[in-house]
């Protein structure tokens, strides 16, 4: 089902942007867009595998996250090789030429599916996002996720002083569970974007890259398979389309 766009000026007086979030499938959704029609891709799917992996005691790392009253926020994406295969046809389809994209892996899925993304992108590196506390971990514990960043075509970057290690905080008990930080989406932009460049999410949970989008003057067109997701995502882009306060990234840590 698609949700209309959310259009405003920004407060800073600069142009119109649009932001398009629908809720619906990652793979329908990029299905719904046109050839060549999206200028970046930047996203962080919902991998099962590292679940798949991960049994002891009653730890999950993605996927089935619950609500109060025990209602789930959203499923796990397939992510068996033929699935991926489609999601990675589809991202270059849409993609113009002689532009990036980053996709967002954990460890486990990293190593099962990472390799595919050479099939389709030329793969430029790795970047490990360091974020600062340790997460979970049975044997050495968690503070890394890795992001591959690739290309279709060749296009140099906007920045050339970025390291591949972002040290960037890791958001901890906010209103969205896998809620990743603006400011990891703003370093991709920074290299990758200019204004008035089409930024896609085809996983765009609490619609953290559709801030950043906005912030670096781009429009966003992205997607999501809740419902409760996609509604938090437009009230938070109608929020810093008006006031240019982000209430997410305000709001306290929930205890």
């Amino acid at each position: 089902m698609a949700v209309s766009a959310v259009s405003a000026p920004r407060v800073d007086g600069l142009a119109q942007h649009t932001v398009d979030i629908r809720q619906q499938d990652c793979i329908a959704f990029l299905r719904s867009l046109p050839d060549a029609s999206v200028d970046l891709i930047v996203t962080d799917p919902a991998y099962s595998g590292m679940n798949q992996h991960m049994q002891f005691g009653h730890g999950r790392i993605v996927g089935h996250y619950r609500q109060p009253g025990n209602a789930r926020w959203f499923a796990e994406f397939s992510d068996d090789p033929d699935t991926y295969r489609t999601f990675l046809a589809e991202c270059r389809r849409v993609l113009r030429d002689h532009r990036h994209i980053y996709i967002m892996f954990d460890s486990f899925s990293l190593l099962s599916l990472g390799a595919l993304v050479r099939e389709f992108f030329d793969v430029k590196c790795v970047i490990v996002w360091d974020k600062v506390h340790l997460g979970m971990g049975h044997y050495f514990r968690r503070r890394h996720e890795q992001i591959v960043f690739a290309s279709k075509g060749h296009r140099k970057l906007l920045r050339r002083d970025l390291p591949d290690v972002w040290t960037v905080q890791r958001l901890h008990r906010r209103a969205y569970p896998t809620q990743k930080p603006v400011r990891l989406f703003e370093l991709m932009l920074e290299a990758s974007a200019e204004p008035g460049f089409v930024v896609c999410d085809p996983f765009c949970g609490s619609g953290s890259a559709a801030v950043a989008a906005l912030r670096a003057g781009c429009d966003f067109t992205g997607a999501d398979s809740d419902a409760r997701a996609v509604t938090l995502a437009r009230s938070r882009c109608d929020a810093v389309l008006s006031s240019g306060e982000d209430p997410l990234e305000r709001l306290p840590s929930r205890a």
